[in-house]
């Protein structure tokens, strides 16, 4: 119990500085400096980003990326035998924007350097959605800001590259397109 007007602002002044740590401590670790989000021109795939068109990768924009790489997995979680892994790409540097038709080859050079993994098509690079005819399938293109761009060499699976970024993954962030005929 408070026994003077002395204790009471000493417990007062106490409680406000806790509140003011307590909210502080909630601001600096409750959001990010910038949280990471990627974002694709469409919902749905364009033929031309499609086995039934030129089978390009699409253009991906990056926004608050706040780590030394990138690295994206593109994946067909509708597909009849379980997940299906359309693109592995990694040691992506800092960018804004991942423009359309990366080269399907292990190093890229342009438009910046990166590593590209094996798909489930047993193709480097990019593979378009393929779905079998019917119900459309959903394509999840996830993206992991990293701590630093890892020792893994290319041509690598996404299951080798998850293995390869535990421990380093600082942002995620996730896009959605569907595609069926």
């Amino acid at each position: 119990m408070i026994k003077t007007i002395k204790e009471f602002r000493m417990i007062a002044l106490a409680g406000f500085f806790c509140a003011v740590l307590f909210s502080t401590c909630i601001h600096a670790t409750g959001t990010d400096a910038s949280k990471l989000a990627i974002k694709l021109e469409f919902d749905s795939f364009p033929m031309e980003n499609t086995c039934d068109g030129e089978d390009v990768s699409p253009a991906v924009e990056v926004q608050g990326l706040n780590a030394s790489a990138l690295a994206i997995i593109v994946e067909d979680t509708d597909a009849p035998s379980g997940t299906f892994t359309h693109w592995v790409i990694w040691n992506i540097p800092p960018v804004n924007f991942i423009p359309s038709g990366i080269a399907k080859s292990t190093t890229i050079a342009d438009p910046f350097q990166a590593r590209q993994g094996t798909n489930d098509f047993e193709e480097i690079g990019y593979a378009g959605p393929c779905p079998p005819s019917g119900k459309p399938h959903r394509y999840f293109f996830r993206a992991y800001g990293l701590d630093r761009m890892l020792d893994l060499p290319a041509g690598a699976s996404a299951a080798d590259l998850q293995a390869a970024m535990e421990g380093h993954v600082l942002q995620r962030a996730e896009a959605l397109a569907s595609y069926g005929i």
